[in-house]
């Protein structure tokens, strides 16, 4: 089916393959040398391992050429799976950090493979660029800036560790405002409500990433849905999280049920053993979801995405022409 993902993040989505080409190529060593090995090192174990993880693959870039092989091998996995749009989390400030590219290198990079999935491959890539809870608030000031200026980013972010907190950062999110440009926050995932308060409270968001824990306090479910702030839902990455025990435990079903705007992501795909395939059909039968509940789903995500109206109509026309159903 044609599908519409909002929160996967992009050095999230190297697959094992990808990395161990890098590494070989920069001369990079990792836990393992071989596939297999690297495919056991990639599972996903706890958060300290998946940061550990995290950062040992962004470290395998070296240059603006891994940026956009990445990137590319990215989308081309997205046309694999009929995924028509993409809007993609990027942590520039952190490749910046431990690589050493500029931005502006980095950006022409990304550019280059938008470009090409457009040309080549028919689907299309929005570009989010997060600022790190645990960074300064001058370095998410530059993030935020980097943002706001760049022709191919649509929104702001912030990730990293939520129990870190949102306001510090309340002067990196004016400079999004005064522009009327979209923020997206990663909130009430491993933090309750109160994370999400915060960031509505500071970012007026677009879209929030994650928001699964809103459903711990009826007040908030209920001023999501009365303003219909878009949640990018990620349900194998909660479960790898630990924040459900199970897929079957995870309140999907009550989300919508409460009438909030839900959709549904990958988040990580390697890394928590998924794909956003996989995430729809893990779905659908821990849920009985029926085609008309997952075509609503992906029309959520094609409605709450950040492209020009024009581009956003078209979009709906080319899922109707291809849904299976039709």
């Amino acid at each position: 089916m044609p599908k519409v993902e909002l929160h996967v993040h992009l050095e999230g989505s190297i697959r094992p393959e990808t990395v161990l080409k890098l590494a070989q190529r920069n001369n990079i060593d990792l836990p393992a040398t071989d596939l297999e090995g690297l495919r056991d090192w990639y599972r996903f174990r706890d958060f300290p391992h998946f940061v550990q993880v995290y950062v040992a693959v962004t470290k395998c870039i070296k240059t603006a050429d891994d940026i956009e092989l990445i990137a590319r091998e990215f989308l081309e996995g997205q046309a694999g799976q009929n995924v028509l749009h993409s809007e993609v989390t990027y942590t520039a400030a952190t490749v910046e950090q431990f690589v050493g590219i500029p931005w502006p290198e980095q950006e022409a990079a990304l550019k280059r493979a938008m470009q090409y999935g457009k040309d080549e491959l028919g689907v299309s890539m929005g570009l989010i660029l997060d600022i790190v809870r645990g960074h300064k608030p001058e370095r998410a000031i530059e993030v935020a800036e980097w943002a706001v200026s760049s022709e191919i980013v649509t929104a702001l972010g912030i990730a990293g560790e939520e129990n870190r907190g949102t306001s510090q950062y309340v002067d990196a999110f004016k400079i999004a405002r005064s522009k009327d440009f979209p923020i997206v926050p990663h909130a009430g995932e491993t933090v309750g409500p109160e994370s999400i308060w915060e960031t509505l409270e500071f970012t007026d968001p677009k879209r929030i990433g994650h928001g699964v824990r809103c459903v711990e306090d009826p007040k908030l479910v209920r001023e999501l849905a009365n303003r219909a702030i878009p949640l990018e839902v990620c349900p194998g990455s909660n479960v790898a999280l630990g924040v459900y025990p199970t897929l079957e435990a995870h309140p999907l079903p009550q989300m919508l049920d409460a009438g909030l705007y839900v959709t549904i992501n990958s988040d990580d795909p390697p890394m928590f053993g998924t794909s956003i395939t996989d995430e729809f059909a893990r779905c659908a039968e821990a849920f009985e979801f029926d085609e008309d509940i997952l075509w609503s789903l992906v029309v959520n995500a094609a409605n709450a995405a950040m492209l020009p109206e024009e581009a956003k109509k078209d979009l709906l026309r080319r899922m109707r022409e291809t849904w299976p159903a039709t």
